[in-house]
């Protein structure tokens, strides 16, 4: 799914938009056990109570594609025949009505997920989008439908005992002091199934972890059964390895912040761009970068060789993933500089009496821990 596909689905989730009749799911004690199950009618719900369900359930179209929002991509034979695949079907073409396949399917989860000692809240809906068929101009005309787009959302939030309160209770007609317990911003969750040139995609879901270093493998592999790719944080380590291990005294300061400002470019033109399609780059690509910086070719060469190794041949790669085009930062034992990435130009490297020296110029004031400070040839 691209972004433009994820914020038509995101539009959705409000009572006044969406076809979601009933939200159900079950809240899980931190020893595993269901302590109660949740089948409830959205319409028969206080309005602002049912707009807090919907916006738990909109969190899992949050966040950026290849961190947040994960592709996941069954195999033929998964589709062909497969107990997961079968599950999630069953769970959509029953608008999740049969109690029994949720029962399955809550227990597929709770047997795998790892919340650690946290209660937790699984939270399902089924929505049926009859999508609006899109004109030459790329507007969408409501009174002209392509399809209806049958798919389920679930969220997995985590359940905390909030702050003691001294509360009312109209039926002892007393104030006690009591803590209740507050649902917290789903954890993770997914979309089934994927929504790709705007119709259905059996072959693909859209998993959301709302911590991108942490994809909570566990639940993939129980409900979907497959390969994720990797961590946005397993990305970018594999990539630096990649580049100081096949460089070795070739990856200077210039040839790192080379690599980041071109990366950093590429993120700048693609958001100006407003393309929904991901941006993507290859091994390739960053190897024409280090070639433009003097790398000798058997260098550049085993940089393309190392990354294949670690993310396969010619896979394309979220610069996103790679660098964090906010900062340049420079470390030591001793220290740790960040620079504006549009400024990181700036940063010179020199070796003086024997000793290696990073230097900024100043052109400004110089704050120290945020008060103003002279240097000594002003004195």
């Amino acid at each position: 799914m691209n972004q433009k596909e994820v914020s038509e689905l995101r539009r959705r989730w409000r009572p006044e938009k969406s076809a979601v009749s009933r939200i159900y799911g079950c809240f899980v004690n931190s020893g595993k056990k269901i302590v109660s199950d949740l089948d409830e009618s959205l319409g028969a719900m206080p309005q602002e109570e049912a707009e807090k369900y919907l916006d738990l359930l909109k969190k899992t179209l949050s966040g950026a594609l290849g961190k947040n929002l994960i592709d996941i991509v069954f195999s033929t034979r998964q589709v062909a025949d497969s107990g997961e695949h079968r599950l999630l079907s069953a769970l959509r073409s029953s608008g999740l009505k049969d109690q029994e396949i949720r029962s399955a399917f809550y227990q597929k989860v709770i047997d795998s997920l790892d919340m650690g000692d946290d209660s937790y809240l699984i939270l399902m809906a089924c929505d049926a989008y009859d999508v609006p068929h899109r004109g030459k101009d790329g507007e969408l005309q409501a009174d002209a439908s392509d399809e209806v787009f049958t798919y389920i959302v679930c969220c997995v939030c985590p359940v905390k005992a909030g702050r003691a309160e001294l509360g009312y209770f109209p039926g002892d007609n007393e104030f006690h002091y009591t803590v209740g317990q507050v649902v917290s911003a789903p954890e993770l969750g997914f979309l089934f199934p994927a929504f790709d040139n705007r119709t259905a995609n059996i072959y693909n879901a859209l998993f959301y972890s709302r911590k991108p270093d942490e994809l909570h493998q566990e639940f993939i592999d129980a409900v979907f059964r497959t390969e994720p790719p990797m961590s946005a944080a397993e990305q970018r380590e594999s990539f630096q390895e990649a580049l100081s291990q096949a460089l070795e005294e070739s990856y200077s300061v210039e040839v790192a912040r080379t690599v980041h400002e071109r990366l950093t470019e590429r993120i700048a033109q693609h958001k100006e761009s407003k393309d929904p399609e991901p941006l993507a780059v290859t091994a390739r690509d960053i190897g024409g970068i280090l070639r433009d910086c003097g790398v000798p070719e058997e260098r550049v060469d085993t940089f393309k060789e190392r990354c294949d190794e670690r993310f396969g041949a010619d896979t394309a790669l979220r610069p996103a993933n790679l660098i964090d085009d906010k900062k340049f930062e420079l470390r030591t034992a001793q220290a740790t500089v960040s620079v504006d990435p549009e400024c990181s130009y700036l940063v010179e490297t020199r070796v003086i009496d024997g000793r290696k020296y990073i230097l900024i110029p100043v052109e400004e004031d110089v704050e120290i821990n945020g008060l103003p400070v002279r240097f000594a040839a002003e004195e």
